[in-house]
């Protein structure tokens, strides 16, 4: 089969197409033939292998990276099941997040275990279903299970034009949120068609001008400090982080977090995102009723996975790309036209 494969750390050069052995299962797995897939934000930090501590330490390969083709996104058929796997059939179209299962999507097949996945909606095309999942779920914890929305809250998307704000922004309208998007000038048609009530400037600095505060504030994109972004957080608010700067993350995790949690009622928290077959099912149901509709920047085939990790790494991205692995699954042809697809 083909796969974008990668022997050492570094910029995207160091991905190639090469041709290698599908990969082998056991007995609860499953063998996908992958349609779509996409690029996430932890691609290029597993390509590049930084955070180091996180990257290397964390998920292994001090050295040479573990994972020698990337990829969590995926949209495809089922190619055969192990004897234990008993919720798929051969022939089922399903879509998931692979990063609990050793990633693997930038190919045309890869390994999955029955947790990473779930059906496809029949309406859903795999171009689709292919972008959904590892943001859908950052999202999608990050506000309900992280940051407890409610209906009628008002809630501060931060980074709102990118993967996991996009969704985040249809989310939290989807849970009865009155939701504000922050993203770069530039972007902000982008996330007003997506159906934020409100979008500011995110190079504002001051996010409570006005006297507004948000009962959550959801950060996707967090390199400012967080005494610049806590003035607009309501007394009882709850701040997630859900990605951005390593040594926010970590200031956030050991010092800022606990201490803001215990002497007041705001809640400062980071997000750990637990890809499971119930939060997928959640996604699939918002995707089939129309609640949340992927938002795709650009289209590409395998060969192109180099550049499109390069302008996500880059934030040149709205939304996500939509990377066609079998074009003859019903995949759109590759374009550069910004689309919402279903």
């Amino acid at each position: 089969m083909r796969a974008i494969t990668q022997e050492v750390y570094g910029s995207a050069d160091v991905l190639s197409l090469q041709t290698v052995g599908k990969p082998a299962i056991g007995d609860k797995d499953l063998l996908i033939r992958v349609h779509s897939t996409s690029v996430h934000a932890g691609d290029w930090h597993l390509m590049r292998g930084e955070p180091f501590l996180v990257i290397r330490l964390l998920f292994g390969g001090l050295r040479r990276p573990k994972f020698r083709t990337l990829g969590c996104d995926v949209a495809g058929t089922v190619e055969a099941v192990g004897k234990g796997v008993g919720r798929f059939r051969v022939g089922d179209a399903v879509f998931g997040d692979l990063s609990v299962c050793g990633f693997g999507t930038f190919a045309e097949y890869a390994r999955a275990t029955e947790d990473a996945l779930a059906l496809k909606p029949a309406a859903i095309s795999f171009e689709a279903a292919g972008t959904v999942a590892c943001s859908g779920l950052a999202a999608l914890q990050g506000l309900r299970d992280q940051g407890r929305l409610q209906a009628g809250q008002h809630v501060l998307i931060l980074g709102a034009a990118g993967g996991v704000g996009s969704f985040a922004v249809q989310i939290a309208k989807a849970f009865g949120a009155e939701v504000t998007g922050a993203c770069s000038a530039h972007k902000k048609a982008m996330v007003r068609s997506i159906g934020a009530d409100h979008v500011i400037d995110s190079a504002r600095a001051d996010f409570s001008a006005g006297g507004h505060r948000y009962d959550l504030i959801l950060d996707t994109a967090a390199y400012r400090p967080l005494a610049q972004v806590l003035p607009a957080l309501a007394p009882d608010g709850t701040y997630v982080l859900v990605g951005g700067s390593t040594a926010l993350l970590f200031k956030l995790m050991l010092l800022q977090g606990p201490w803001i949690s215990r002497t007041s009622r705001r809640r400062v928290c980071v997000l750990v995102s637990n890809p499971n077959p119930a939060d997928l099912q959640t996604l699939a149901d918002l995707l089939e009723t129309g609640k949340i509709v992927p938002f795709i920047d650009r289209r590409c085939r395998l060969t192109d996975v180099p550049e499109a990790v390069t302008a996500l790494e880059q934030r040149q991205v709205q939304g996500k790309i939509a990377i066609a692995v079998a074009p003859e699954s019903g995949c759109n042809e590759p374009s550069d036209r910004p689309a919402r697809a279903l």
